[in-house]
């Protein structure tokens, strides 16, 4: 009998999605103790809450590590300065995580021979749908509505519609092409911007016309709406910044899903301000947590969420599927879905 390919589950999971996982082969050994781990704040928290454990817990929760092959979740807090030496076995971590490949290069993982798949294609549905929701309650209003009926005033108003608005989206992988299909099935005009466009059929995009990189402020300054939903990288870092901000087009609005690091936050706070940008929707920022005497909080066009535009209710039941497809491709010799390029950190 082959030695138990053991998987260690830094997460809460329940019970049934461990059972799918163990059904994949007869020699999996699950390492999971959910007393181990922090307490869950809502559902499908991947992170937990910070737990101080006992020194005995400690020393369970270090072996477990130790002799761990996969890691599926995150990295637990305090064990990422020398993955190697805390997980000295481990040749393949899933993550929860779509955008991981800032964190995987600063931490020196990308140097190492692990191999690292993302969550990337579960998140589409919600983060979508929360751009479309922004849209709406800025087309529609709904800030004079709320702020109405925090004084129970009625007085009739006209709002717009988002039919025959243009939505420009910076980056088309798949969380910005589902962005891109809802904005026309609004009858919006949605252009995109990527990193190689030439030739891309802007049809496959679901997109009317493509931008280059170097095309990005003339996309800005044609977009009644703008979705930053591009993965985080020595080259997007920074991207909006003052110039590219002030390239939007007067009353426009922001919607950044992507990392706090993609927007100059003091540049957005000036062009907010000064009246040029409209508004904007912020599920990231720079520093998080957002700190409380940011000028953002009291911003009445400023929707904020606290980076849980992606967090639904199916999300771990979505992320098991991954790892189950990836777990049959890792015993099978076949390649990675959603494989890290540690080049290209996306």
């Amino acid at each position: 009998m082959s030695a138990p390919i053991k998987i260690l589950i830094s997460f809460h999971i329940a019970p049934d999605l461990i059972e799918k996982i163990k059904q994949v082969d007869p020699n999996i050994k699950i390492l999971y103790d959910p007393s181990l781990l922090g307490k869950p704040r809502y559902i499908n928290d991947q992170h937990g809450a910070p737990i101080q454990r006992t020194s005995e817990q400690e020393e369970i929760f270090r072996q477990m590590m130790s002799e761990a092959e996969i890691l599926f979740g995150y990295v637990p807090r305090g064990y990422s300065d020398d993955l190697k030496s805390h997980f000295p076995l481990l040749k393949w971590n899933q993550s929860p995580s779509a955008g991981i490949g800032w964190g995987v290069y600063k931490r020196g993982w990308t140097e190492t021979d692990i191999e690292f798949t993302t969550n990337s294609g579960t998140h589409s549905t919600p983060l979508a749908e929360f751009c479309l929701m922004s849209m709406l309650m800025f087309v529609k209003d709904y800030f004079l509505m709320a702020k109405q009926k925090e004084r129970h005033h009625w007085q009739r108003t006209c709002t717009t519609e988002l039919r025959g608005k243009t939505l420009g989206v910076v980056g088309l992988g798949r969380v910005g092409k589902e962005i891109a299909r809802l904005g026309q099935c609004f009858g919006m005009r949605v252009v995109g911007n990527k990193r190689h466009v030439d030739g891309v059929d802007p049809k496959t995009c679901n997109v009317d016309k493509l931008y280059s990189i170097n095309e990005l402020n003339l996309m800005l300054s044609e977009s009644d709406f703008v979705v930053l939903i591009c993965p985080e990288t020595e080259e997007t870092r920074g991207l909006m910044g003052e110039e590219e901000l002030a390239s939007m087009k007067k009353g426009s609005v922001l919607i950044n899903i992507a990392r706090g690091s993609i927007v100059e936050e003091e540049a957005l706070i000036r062009l907010l301000k000064s009246g040029h940008l409209g508004g904007a929707a912020l599920d990231v920022a720079s520093k998080e947590p957002l700190p409380p005497e940011s000028p953002l909080w009291d911003m009445p066009n400023v929707i904020i969420s606290p980076h849980s535009a992606s967090t639904a209710d199916s999300e771990n039941e979505k992320l098991t599927e991954i790892f189950v497809d990836n777990l049959h491709r890792y015993l099978n010799g076949k390649p990675f879905r959603n494989l890290l390029d540690k080049k290209l950190l996306y």
